[in-house]
């Protein structure tokens, strides 16, 4: 064997060590050292909302908690983490502080009557059958971009359907109040601390 050949034979040698150190770094876990999301969605606008919501399943399968901090998106001027909660028996629809957590080997559902992404200020309808991105960013430095799928105005996620038409009833009555608020916000006049929206709880 020459030179020529036993340097070309080692290369090759190298190459399938390394090859095959990252099958093993793959198969190892590596690959899933981060926040899964799947089952992103969100409900066709009804007319010319201004305002929609983005559904999705979060799963950590990691040993360490992580909190989903922030979401952006191009198709709409303002992009928040919103959720439902039961104040004095009236359901309340506010921006989360702080993020939504997602403990160390747990699953979070974002679905309706719950957790979601708030579109406020929609540059154009969401039309069923469309796709459009959405940027996820993580407290552990994880940046996602995701695609949401455009569903029915009627779809209802795997959750039960009061959460989904409360939700939708909730949004469709802030389309008015949100638009006066954004005006507001374009001129520089929204002060902070805006109160949370308060909608009657229907059961």
């Amino acid at each position: 064997m020459n030179l020529k050949t036993l340097i070309s034979t080692a290369a090759i040698a190298t190459v399938l060590m390394a090859s095959n150190a990252l099958a093993d770094h793959v198969a190892g876990g590596a690959a899933t050292d981060h926040i899964e999301i799947s089952d992103v969605w969100a409900r066709a606008s009804a007319g010319m909302a201004k305002a929609g919501g983005v559904f999705m399943t979060l799963h950590n399968p990691t040993a360490h908690d992580d909190t989903l901090v922030s979401a952006a998106s191009d198709v709409a001027a303002t992009v928040q983490l919103h959720s439902h909660t039961m104040v004095d028996g009236v359901m309340q629809m506010r921006e989360v502080e702080g993020g939504i957590k997602v403990p160390a080997g747990e699953t979070v559902m974002m679905q309706p009557g719950g957790y979601h992404v708030m579109l406020m200020g929609l540059k154009a309808p969401l039309a069923e059958g469309a796709t459009f991105p959405l940027t996820l960013t993580f407290d552990g430095g994880q940046v996602t971009t995701v695609d949401v799928k455009v569903v029915s105005p009627s779809a209802m996620n795997m959750g039960n359907a009061d959460h989904g038409q409360m939700h939708e009833q909730m949004h469709g009555q802030m389309q008015d109040h949100m638009n006066g608020h954004m005006t507001q916000a374009q001129a520089g006049q929204e002060g902070h601390g805006q109160p949370a929206e308060k909608m009657p709880h229907n059961h």
